[in-house]
């Protein structure tokens, strides 16, 4: 690890002015990616802005919407009854996260403003419409991931929660690695304000909706909808746990096994 200077900001507007007067300043979260990163000399950022001591970034309000504060803590919302009790499946998501040490450090607002192609919370922000609020203003879920890494986010910009609207029901299933337990392929699946909505992650560059599987259920929310439906691996990731075609597969039977969990 190079050497870095560390500074813990009280407030965002702090967090903000620090790292736009440094060289190659960074936000720390949780760490579960950054942390790794720097150790293996793969990042090298001259400043880390630690969010941490933050007061209002961290918490989960839940009304008419479930709102969950960008430093809130995977096992938080896995535990929360107040989460379960208003969208079982996320709470089903988070629980699922890594190992219990990443579940405990990990945070939502690191885990999407990092946009890592196996990362959970991703399937949920896109296929629940969520929004991501930051300190300077709202971006739709569906437009926040871009690519690899990539995200909406403007140079300096802090996710500050993440607004989930309560879903008529959804569920979301997962491929694992058995290793590190991240997401090969997850997709939820959500009925939303009538409409059916797959979100998939793992299997791209970055989350996604699923145009194929979300027209297959359009016509109500059933496996046997699913029965010779594929999804295109053209831009499917492949690498040394899965290829674009076996990721293509894993999505179809996630979807299968989401839409059990969903319908008995």
């Amino acid at each position: 690890m190079y050497r870095f200077n560390y500074h813990k900001a009280s407030s965002v507007a702090e967090a903000a002015q620090l790292r736009s007067g440094a060289d190659d300043g960074v936000f720390l979260a949780g760490g579960m990616t950054l942390i790794p990163t720097m150790k293996q000399r793969l990042a090298a950022p001259t400043d880390v802005v630690d969010l941490a001591g933050i007061e209002g970034l961290n918490g989960i309000t839940v009304g008419d919407t479930v709102t969950i504060g960008a430093m809130t803590p995977h096992a938080d919302v896995a535990a929360s009854a107040a989460v379960r009790g208003a969208i079982p499946a996320l709470a089903d998501l988070a629980g699922r996260i890594g190992d219990a040490h990443v579940r405990n450090r990990g945070t939502i607002g690191g885990s999407i403003a990092n946009s890592d192609p196996a990362a959970d919370y991703p399937a949920a922000v896109v296929a629940l419409n969520a929004t991501v609020h930051t300190d300077r203003r709202d971006i739709a879920g569906e437009d926040f991931f871009q690519d690899l890494f990539e995200t909406a986010l403007e140079p300096g910009e802090i996710v500050t929660s993440v607004e989930f609207p309560i879903p008529a029901r959804a569920a979301y299933a997962k491929f694992p690695n058995p290793a590190s337990r991240y997401a090969i392929v997850g997709v939820m699946v959500a009925e939303l304000d009538g409409a059916v909505r797959v979100g998939v992650t793992g299997a791209g560059p970055c989350a996604f909706r699923s145009a194929e599987l979300e027209a297959a259920l359009g016509g109500g929310l059933s496996v046997a909808a699913l029965d010779g439906v594929s999804v295109p691996d053209g831009n499917l990731n492949s690498d040394m746990h899965a290829s674009a075609a076996y990721r293509a597969h894993l999505v179809a039977v996630m979807a299968r096994r989401a839409v059990g969990a969903l319908v008995g």
